[in-house]
């Protein structure tokens, strides 16, 4: 079997670029609240809106930095 006949069951999408439209701190959210109490630490919960999706992310602790223009954690080289 090759691989493109293997079924992954996901969905894998790329871009260059994902514009953000906006993020929001949800502070009375029924699933940080759940999550607190069961683990027992504060949980959080943020959702996020984006040109392609809408995320929400449920975390204890989150670390946000500022990146210079260009920054750019893992590069390819590939020419198609």
């Amino acid at each position: 079997m090759s691989k493109a006949e293997v079924d992954l069951d996901g969905y894998v999408w790329g871009t260059n670029q994902h514009e953000l439209y906006g993020a929001g701190l949800r502070l009375m959210s029924e699933a940080a609240l759940r999550w607190s109490k069961d683990v027992g630490i504060d949980f959080h919960e943020v959702h996020v809106q984006t040109i392609a999706h809408e995320l929400t992310l449920l975390f204890s602790a989150l670390e946000v930095s500022e990146v210079p223009v260009g920054y750019a954690p893992f590069a390819a080289d590939w020419e198609p």
